[in-house]
């Protein structure tokens, strides 16, 4: 038996994956869960995506791309940037990618060498501190507290960076796991401090699109050359399409297509050809995230009474970062209670936060509305007894 790569030993599990597996297991045998673990919409992908998922299907030929994604869907997606945001950005700077992790993995792999630090949000979404870890890079937490709103800021960002250089740094907005929306002076704030320090910003806004009353902002808006990682996953409901992209500057263009043509040839012309479909079908998306605001309030107005108020600000994505260290130390354990007690299945706070999250748990509110009301009712009986 080989001995595993001391890089695979360094990657940490998921632990969202490793409770949807134990929560799929119990499905199977017949007990009823409700899944607020995985960060994945409930709805299905849109009707135009489908549509023309379908007619690619029938044309009977589905072929490799570019490596930088088909020129349609890279020029429709430099439209959504100057119509969305008032951002000028030309089509040569997008990249597809399939999903967003493989746009990680090459702005990583194009603009760090290994034994570098690059800052990262804590609490954060877990991948960030694998991938790095499996890169031989050295992610260097960026610790959020209550008194910023938990969102990272420009003086946190140099408090980091004087503890031991950094070489980039990374955030979050909408963040995971606690949907808290880095406001825009503060976005530009920090992205000017990355410009003083010298240090490439790399802005994950996976979520935008799923805010509730507050506005969001790409970092494109204050830093042209900033790097931004987005996704068709989460707001346009295409999880298992894997496909998502990247906007870089003109000069990394060229290093990002050589690894993405050794690394995965392009991403699936198929979820290309859906993607492009993806943003005709806005009033149906809106309709799914309006939803989820719905689903949101039925959790912030139970929550206080199940003894689960202290949240971070759920201002965007679909999720509630809850510290319930009046009910327990022990998330996981309290977690996989709560799964086998009252079948609700949550993911433990230490996969966002190995200082911290031992007393924090993640819900997820992708779901519909009425699994959001089954869950206050199970966490009702189970924690109030």
């Amino acid at each position: 038996m080989p001995e595993i790569s001391r890089r695979a030993a360094a990657v940490a599990p998921f632990l969202a994956m490793d409770v949807m597996a134990a929560a799929t297991a119990r499905d199977r045998a017949g007990a009823g869960v409700v899944h607020m673990e995985v960060g994945q919409p409930s709805a299905s992908a849109p009707r135009p995506v489908v549509e023309a998922a379908r007619a690619a299907l029938e044309s009977g030929r589905i072929p490799y791309t570019e490596a930088l994604g088909l020129p349609a869907l890279r020029e429709r997606i430099a439209r959504h940037y100057r119509e969305h945001y008032g951002v000028a950005v030309e089509p040569e700077r997008v990249v597809v990618t399939t999903g967003s992790s493989a746009g990680f993995i090459l702005a990583f792999l194009s603009l760090f060498d290994a034994g570098d630090r690059v800052a990262v949000p804590q609490p954060g979404y877990p991948a960030y501190r694998s991938i790095l870890a499996a890169l031989d890079l050295i992610p260097a937490p960026m610790v959020l507290t209550d008194a910023d709103r938990y969102a990272p800021t420009a003086a946190g960002l140099r408090a980091t960076h004087a503890k031991a250089s950094l070489s980039g740094v990374l955030v979050m907005s909408p963040a995971n796991p606690s949907g808290t929306v880095i406001v825009p002076e503060r976005l530009g704030e920090l992205c000017a401090a990355s410009r003083s320090l010298g240090l490439p910003f790399i802005s994950d806004e996976i979520y935008h699109g799923l805010t509730y009353g507050v506005p969001s902002a790409t970092a494109l808006q204050f830093d042209p050359d900033a790097v931004v990682i987005n996704s068709f996953s989460k707001y346009h409901c295409m999880t298992g399409w894997r496909i998502g992209w990247m906007v870089v500057p003109a000069g990394l263009v060229r290093a990002v297509e050589r690894l993405a043509q050794n690394l995965y040839i392009s991403a699936p012309y198929l979820s290309q050809v859906a993607a492009r479909a993806a943003f005709d079908a806005q009033d149906e998306l809106d309709a799914v995230r309006d939803g989820y605001a719905r689903n949101r309030q039925i959790l912030l107005d139970a929550f206080p009474g199940l003894g689960l108020g202290r949240t971070h600000p759920a201002d965007g994505a679909f999720y509630l970062y809850a510290d319930v260290a009046n009910l327990t130390n022990d998330a996981s354990a309290f977690c996989r209670r709560m799964l086998d007690e009252a079948g609700v299945a949550a993911t433990p706070g230490l996969d966002f936060d190995p200082a911290e999250g031992a007393h924090h748990v993640r819900f997820s509110f992708a779901g519909s509305e009425g699994e959001c009301r089954e869950a206050v009712v199970r966490l009702r009986r189970w924690l109030k007894g």
